[in-house]
């Protein structure tokens, strides 16, 4: 028979992932009838002598990530604007291992928690990130702000954010605040998140970071964001990859596509310390290495069964139908996106949840026939499921269905849009990987030199 701690500590862990509705129906597929909502807050309040059967126990376990079986680990890395963990899985199928995470959005966080096994030992779990960085507390100096930083974040060879993108021009400081500070990104990016995870790397100096963003950052407020970014990173003493490198074929944007079927194209800055001698011969070009031999295709991913309510409305699919002609007419690209299983989607975006547009499964429309036939209307497109997307991104791979979607439909669809393809940041550790380690080498026996002077 399990303790009762262990259920307090199993059903906590839980609920930080699933709520009680959720929970209620997974202990009535072992236990039919046994448990209800309030049964389950009597015993979370041990208000009750029930407890969990062993059967029951082990079920639960499953909702849970455990911790993993493998070595030790060959890095540690941090986890910031972490999503759902796209850019840690990477990492992690790399041998890194996560020591800090930092997300707000308490949804998010719920996946993320349901899929990423963190043991309190070493990892800490933080939601906002001005908590940790001080940055909204002006009255706090930059030493006080690094000190802070550098006891409240555990030591790390590879810093990993997808921030969000911020204008700059907007973001600087006064001139009276910014007389005596010791490094200019302070007033040039103050007011950003992006000035967080600077201070971050000014306080950690970790061997090497990896940053996402849309392939517009480049472009963003003219250009004035991308060029306070630059300079930042090069003030606190990193070389970022292929820097020079502009037009078309930046090897700094990757398009997913070379690895889902799904054109995703994401700006991938990665940096490594000067003063460490790592960095030479490094570009992003060598992705190419990591392509799959055979790229999975879309009829690969979708599920032969679903359910109907992904099926379009007939009213939503003759709106979709209408507006796309309307903007056709006027030359504009405006419309639906509806593929067949040897297609490759557009970019799923966070909004897919209002209406599918972006990405419509074709189950048999006939633009040959009137729209309005019995055959097109029984055959409507329908949405990605959201299992569906998981292996769109690279969550889950074809036929697999093991990545937990402990939210909403709605929330999920939020959060897949709003990730990144997790293959192309495996790919991006694996070409990494060699050079974080020569880093960590490297900077040990820099720290220990200075311990012995």
């Amino acid at each position: 028979m399990v303790h009762k701690s262990e259920d307090l500590s199993l059903l906590s862990q839980v609920l930080e992932s699933y709520d009680l509705k959720r929970v209620t129906e997974e202990l009535n597929m072992v236990s039919p009838g046994a448990w209800s909502r309030d049964a389950l807050k009597l015993l979370l309040g041990s208000k009750t002598d029930l407890v969990l059967s062993n059967k029951e126990f082990k079920h639960l376990q499953k909702l849970v990530p455990q911790a993993p079986t493998r070595r030790k680990s060959d890095f540690d890395f941090i986890d910031l604007f972490a999503g759902i963990g796209g850019i840690r899985r990477g990492f992690e199928e790399a041998g890194g291992r996560c020591v800090f995470t930092s997300e707000w959005n308490s949804y998010a966080v719920r996946t993320y928690k349901a899929n990423h096994y963190n043991d309190p030992a070493f990892h800490k779990f933080n939601a906002d990130i001005r908590e940790i960085t001080l940055s909204d507390h002006d009255e706090v100096s930059e030493e006080e702000a690094y000190r802070h930083i550098d006891a409240e974040i555990p030591d790390h060879e590879v810093l990993l954010a997808g921030f969000p993108c911020q204008p700059f021009s907007i973001a600087g400081v006064s001139k009276k605040n910014s007389m005596g500070r010791k490094h200019g990104f302070e007033c040039d990016t103050q007011g950003t998140l992006f000035f967080d995870v600077a201070r971050i790397i000014a306080a950690k100096r970790p061997v090497a970071f990896v940053l996402e963003n849309v392939k517009n950052l480049k472009s963003h407020d003219k250009g004035n964001t991308f060029r306070v970014i630059m300079k930042a990173l090069d003030e606190l003493g990193y070389v970022v990859a292929d820097a020079d490198d502009v037009g078309a074929d930046d090897p700094k944007i990757i398009d997913g596509s070379h690895f889902v079927p799904q054109h995703r194209e994401r700006i991938v800055l990665v940096g490594f310390r000067k003063d460490l001698g790592v960095h030479r011969g490094f570009t992003l070009r060598d992705v190419v290495k990591h392509y799959p031999k055979k790229r999975i295709t879309l009829g690969q991913i979708l599920d032969a069964e679903y359910d109907q309510k992904y099926v379009l409305t007939p009213k939503l699919w003759e709106y979709l139908f209408n507006y796309s002609i309307k903007h056709k007419a006027k030359g504009n690209g405006f419309g639906y996106g509806l593929v067949k299983e040897n297609h490759v989607t557009r970019t799923l975006s966070a909004r897919y949840y209002k209406d599918g547009s972006e990405i419509l499964i074709d189950r048999g429309f006939d633009p040959e026939r009137d729209f309005a036939h019995p055959e097109n209307q029984k055959n409507r497109p329908r949405r990605l499921t959201p299992r569906e997307c998981a292996r769109l991104m690279g969550y889950d791979r074809p036929g697999e269905s093991v990545f937990r979607l402990p939210v909403s439909d709605m929330q999920s669809y939020k959060q897949f849009g709003n990730s990144v393809v997790v293959p192309v940041f495996a790919a991006v550790a694996k070409l990494m990987k060699d050079r974080i380690i020569q880093g960590k080498i490297k900077a040990g026996s820099g720290r220990d030199r200075q311990l012995a002077a």
